[in-house]
């Protein structure tokens, strides 16, 4: 037998290094505490505690099954809610880390940022707002705070998930202040007032830094996941992406020197985290300057800021709005994914006409609460119910109430 091959010797790499925690960070130890309050825990920040009962949430389990542009059962490798959530988290985590800021509360934000949303992704919202237009409209966003303040029932005293003021905030405001340019307490969303009025979430103030975070890792982890599910679904071809998307094509050309005859599926994988790498590495340094330029101090000097502080470059925020607007066109656009779309506008309209006019359709423990067919709280029972369903229940939902052979 031949000798036997040395086991080669691999240098281990430095550990990653951890930015000290920046005074503007948000320090669980002086959180605002709960709107009922609990002991803390002997093993968890507030925020740890708030990320856990998130992802033990039925709310964060049903996202598996709620899409954002393509219908569940058309493929198993396209993104779900679940996975774009989780992929936010990661990014908004990491991010927080570099920086010094809070990743628990930034990890937290980023897998609770999409549990108001119904099936059917965006299409689904147009349609439950269309819906409720006479009823309190419907906003994803508010849907959230609703979810976890009072549709997740799992404590044994308090309705919803009990979760501390920061999350909350960050959840409400991840995009900004909801009061400003004239705007008043009473243009939002009932469920944004309702709230607010026993927990005051100081809605025409900023964000803290770590739901700023979350908010732009979104952005990164849904432009580069939507090109990958493109490619993936044929909607567009890689080529057509380098001709039309210039920070793409610069990509693509590094990738290509590094590795000559790559097969497809790889060089579109480094590309689409490559192109993840530049985007986190631009954050990093637009947020830098900014604060090296406002100088804030604490985190109520974020909130007071007038302005965000977390952010992209203009030059990126330019190469953003053409890579949105070429998924758009061929992506959003697409005849097949129109067809989902319409399929879509029909299921959840039925869905609802049928069930305000019928509420005792309704399965017994969402029928609890209603004024009879057509009132307001019927109508918004109606939309809870619906916006908690995942594509595949909402479609076989409509088929057991309009397929007579079922």
């Amino acid at each position: 037998m031949g000798a036997a091959k040395k086991a080669r010797t691999v240098k281990p790499s430095p550990p990653p290094v951890r930015a000290p925690r920046a005074p503007i960070a948000t320090d669980p130890s002086r959180s605002r505490g709960r709107l009922h309050p609990e002991a803390d825990s002997r093993t968890r920040t507030p925020f740890e505690r708030d990320r856990d009962r998130i992802v033990h949430a039925s709310a964060f389990r049903r996202l598996r099954g709620k899409t954002q542009v393509f219908v569940a059962h058309e493929g198993d490798h396209y993104r779900t809610r679940l996975t774009h959530s989780l992929e936010v988290a990661q990014i908004a985590r990491a991010v927080a880390r570099q920086m010094g800021f809070d990743d628990d509360l930034a990890e937290c934000l980023g897998i609770a940022h999409d549990l108001g949303h119904p099936p059917f992704g965006h299409t689904g919202e147009d349609v439950l707002d269309a819906c409720m237009e006479n009823y309190g409209g419907f906003d994803h966003n508010a849907q959230t705070l609703r979810v976890l303040t009072k549709l997740e029932r799992r404590f044994p005293t308090f309705d919803g998930l009990n979760l501390t003021w920061e999350t909350l905030e960050g959840v409400v405001k991840h995009n900004g202040p909801l009061i400003r340019y004239g705007q008043k307490l009473e243009d939002l969303p009932v469920a944004i007032q309702e709230y607010n009025a026993t927990h005051d979430l100081e809605l025409a103030s900023w964000p803290g830094i770590e739901a700023q975070v979350a908010a732009h890792a979104d952005d990164i982890a849904y432009n580069n996941h939507d090109i990958d599910d493109g490619l993936r679904a044929g909607l567009f071809t890689l080529d057509e992406a380098r001709e039309e998307v210039p920070m793409v094509a610069r990509v693509l050309a590094t990738v290509e020197k590094d590795y000559p005859g790559i097969e497809t599926d790889r060089l579109v994988a480094e590309t689409v985290r490559r192109l993840i790498g530049v985007l986190v590495d631009d954050l990093v340094w637009e947020t830098n300057r900014r604060l090296e330029a406002e100088k804030p101090q604490t985190p109520e000097d974020v909130r007071a800021a007038g302005k965000p502080l977390v952010g992209f470059s203009d030059i990126m925020n330019d190469h953003q709005a053409v890579l949105r607007r070429f998924l758009m066109a061929r992506m959003y656009r697409h005849w097949k994914v129109n067809r989902s779309r319409s399929h879509a506008k029909r299921i959840l309209r039925q869905l609802f006409d049928v069930f305000l006019a019928e509420p005792e359709l309704l399965p017994p423990n969402w029928q609890a609460g209603g004024d009879g067919a057509g009132g307001k709280k019927t109508a918004r029972r109606v939309c809870d119910y619906i916006a908690g369903m995942t594509d595949d229940y909402a479609i076989d939902e409509h088929r057991r109430l309009f397929n007579l052979d079922r």
